[in-house]
């Protein structure tokens, strides 16, 4: 199903269902439309699930970082007047997630991160000597999934614009040192929010090891694998994704 995307302010969004707020946050190069399966699925189970489009590469330079990013969900979470939220993120928007958590445990019910930074990523903003050679491109999105053909030619196309636009590689770069320098393994012991940890055993960019690590830090989390899965769970298994997230949701009395 396509989603309309919605402008309010400074603010575009997809919104849709009704109920508990679950606020989606998409990686440094996902697409709003990486998550179509869970609102399909949640906004017909008693939840309003909105993502907003970060403003990954419309902020100055010098916002280009982690904390600026989590500011302005905390900013957008004020302005839709939501008091308490289930926040689920993807790569950097797990990051995001969790250091917004970190500053403001009292507004989030729960968190869930999948193939999250925070802790260790492989090339998140690397390796883009050879940006302008389609094949290289083509095949450092496919390395993302255990299925290449995830990857369609629509996924490949958007990062192949993405990294052959110098200002965007710029900040894609700048996110990429940002996320090393705000490391959370010295924070993660002391956020005790309900966390369900989803990952793809088969992830190439935050592997199997940073899920135990974030298992082993955060007090209060579950960890849930999927197999035969790279690094967007979401996208690759959206079925098994839905129905994980849906069970602990449960039992957890979300």
């Amino acid at each position: 199903m396509s989603h309309t995307l919605k402008t309010e302010g400074r603010y575009n969004y997809i919104e849709a269902g009704e109920g508990t707020p679950i606020i989606v946050l998409h990686g440094l190069m996902g697409g709003l439309s990486n998550f179509d399966a869970v609102i399909d699925y949640f906004s017909d189970k008693g939840y309003k699930v909105i993502i907003p489009e970060l403003p990954v590469y419309s902020m100055s330079l010098i916002k280009t970082n982690v904390k600026a990013f989590a500011k302005y969900l905390g900013e957008f979470i004020t302005f839709k007047g939501y008091d308490k939220v289930i926040l689920l993120g993807n790569s950097l928007g797990g990051h995001i997630g969790l250091y917004y958590t970190k500053l403001n445990p009292e507004n989030v019910k729960a968190l869930i991160i999948t193939g999250s930074s925070g802790l260790y990523e492989s090339a998140l903003g690397g390796g883009y000597t050879k940006r302008s050679d389609y094949e290289v491109i083509k095949k450092k999105a496919q390395d993302v999934f255990y299925d290449p053909a995830v990857a369609t030619k629509e996924i490949v196309d958007e990062v192949y614009d993405t990294v052959n636009d110098r200002s965007k590689l710029i900040k894609t770069l700048a996110i990429a040192k940002s996320a090393i320098r705000h490391n959370m393994a010295k924070d993660l012991p002391d956020m005790h929010t309900p966390t369900c940890i989803v990952w793809g055993k088969n992830d190439a960019v935050t592997p199997p090891e940073v899920a135990d690590e974030f298992n082993r830090l955060l007090p209060n989390s579950d960890l849930f694998w999927i197999d035969k899965c790279g690094h967007a769970a979401m996208m690759e298994h959206p079925q098994e994704f839905n129905q994980i997230l849906h069970e602990w949701f449960k039992s957890r009395g979300l």
